[in-house]
């Protein structure tokens, strides 16, 4: 079982940190403003307003400073006092988030921006450089930066069979 702490040590300080410097911030996501003006493009729109709700659908992009989140079909949630305040997101179809040094992509994601917390499930993939993690379901905290990659329920992601998998690139050091 050690190995197998041993190798999630290594993969969240390897995607979190980045290869070059684990003393460098967790994350590019570390610090971002979840309470940011959000843009929203989508081919469709709908107010549900007796309910509090927007459905957005095809070719959705959703930009919050430096994140971008881009999916088939969105739903925000929001509360209708003194303007919109948006309080979830809810995104489906295939959703990738990207930030300018990582991107993530699954099957569905929830971006609670009261709690700054983007969780994504179905078939994951967390990539930076050339270093990727794979497994059913990545939670990732704003504030902290930390990405947490579980295996999923079994059946459910394919290719890895409930486990996280992963690949990381080592950079090449010395003369030949």
């Amino acid at each position: 079982m050690r190995p197998m702490i041993a190798l999630a040590a290594l993969a969240a300080m390897s995607l979190g940190a980045g290869l070059a410097s684990a003393q460098n911030n967790i994350s590019a996501l570390k610090g971002h403003d979840s309470k940011a003006p959000i843009d929203l493009s989508a081919d469709r729109a709908e107010a549900q307003d007796r309910v509090d709700r927007a459905i957005f659908a095809g070719n959705v992009i959703v930009r919050q400073g430096s994140l971008t989140l881009r999916t088939a079909r969105l739903t925000l949630a929001y509360a209708n006092q003194n303007g919109i305040d948006i309080n979830r997101i809810d995104a489906s179809g295939g959703v990738t988030v990207t930030s300018p040094s990582e991107t993530a992509k699954g099957d569905f994601a929830v971006y609670d921006l009261e709690d700054g917390l983007i969780t994504m499930v179905g078939n994951v993939r967390l990539e930076r450089g050339g270093s990727y993690l794979s497994g059913g379901r990545l939670t990732i905290d704003l504030d902290s930066g930390r990405a947490v990659m579980d295996g999923g329920l079994r059946g459910v992601n394919q290719d890895g069979g409930g486990r996280v998998t992963g690949r990381f690139t080592v950079p090449r050091r010395g003369g030949s």
